[in-house]
């Protein structure tokens, strides 16, 4: 994708800093639509280089004004970390919900060609423990952020039926990199191996995840805003569990920590956030675009450890 006028609300954030990036050197213009109210994660050269606007995407007069011209919308404001989530169950629905309306009538009033939507793979929940999870399962969304997103998942395969807005979603599943804040465990991990703190590892450290490198998971974002057509949902997703136990050994190897790995209880708010097992299937993303996120786990962290000296 080159030669676009972007819009991408949260831009300023971890996975938007470094999609920002990429559409910069692809040769697009960027317009970034942010609160900042988790900082800024974008570079000072990034800064010059883009349009940059400090509003909400609740504010629905605002998004009105700064998407027009545009060709595509990459929304991707939200609230992020299990803690906070789990804190402001209401502010994190109304961001999600009044944002996407917010963010699809000024598409609609622009006549934008498509909307790309950061959803989440916490939309799966608790279901399909026994192998990886495709989009064709019957999603069990039970915090506040899933039912968020699987909402909006469903407002943009209505907003196709009746609009003719194309659109699609993208269930990220567990992205990492450099930028990413301690709210999320590998930098959480990272930053107590420094210190030669105890990493801490919730429950018994034998729950999966499937760790997917950001610059992979950027890679389908722009390969899917290529040719986007009616409504549909894609697997971001690395294919490969690994264990948060494993995860922290890695971690201390790699940093030749002395650091101890202990195990705790999970605090109770967490509990529907702590899934035993979940890792993605990316057999539709690869049908549609040809690639799959190919970073491996050690090869990304090495990768992230490197950056952030």
């Amino acid at each position: 994708m080159k030669d676009k006028r972007v819009v991408v609300t949260g831009g300023a954030g971890f996975i938007g800093s470094h999609l920002v990036q990429e559409l910069l050197r692809l040769g697009n213009e960027v317009v970034v639509i942010d609160t900042l109210l988790r900082g800024n994660k974008l570079p000072s050269e990034v800064m010059k280089q883009i349009e940059f606007h400090k509003t909400d995407v609740t504010n629905f007069e605002e998004m009105l004004r700064l998407t027009k011209g545009a060709d595509i919308i990459y929304h991707f404001a939200a609230i992020l970390g299990v803690d906070i989530v789990a804190d402001n169950p209401i502010e994190t629905m109304e961001t999600e919900v009044n944002g996407m309306q917010s963010v699809a009538n000024a598409a609609i009033e622009n006549g934008i060609e498509s909307i790309i939507y950061a959803s989440t793979s916490g939309i799966y929940g608790h279901v399909a423990m026994e192998s990886s999870v495709n989009e064709e399962i019957l999603v069990d969304p039970r915090t506040s952020y899933a039912m968020a997103k699987r909402y909006n998942e469903i407002y943009l395969a209505s907003l196709h039926e009746e609009k003719g807005i194309d659109s699609v979603a993208l269930r990220f599943f567990n992205i990492y990199g450099v930028r990413q804040d301690n709210r999320m465990v590998i930098p959480r991990f990272i930053e107590q191996a420094a210190a030669g703190r105890p990493l801490t590892v919730y429950g018994t450290g034998k729950q999966t995840r499937d760790f997917t490198y950001v610059s992979d998971a950027v890679k389908a974002s722009i390969l899917l805003a290529e040719d986007v057509k009616g409504f549909e949902i894609y697997n971001i997703a690395n294919e490969r569990e690994k264990t948060i136990g494993e995860l922290a050994v890695e971690i201390k190897e790699l940093m030749n920590s002395s650091s101890e790995i202990t195990f705790i209880d999970a605090p109770k708010k967490r509990y529907d956030y702590e899934v035993g097992r979940r890792y993605g299937s990316s057999e539709k993303l690869f049908a549609q675009t040809g690639y799959k996120p190919d970073t491996e786990l050690k090869e990304g962290l090495t990768a992230l450890l490197e950056m952030s000296k």
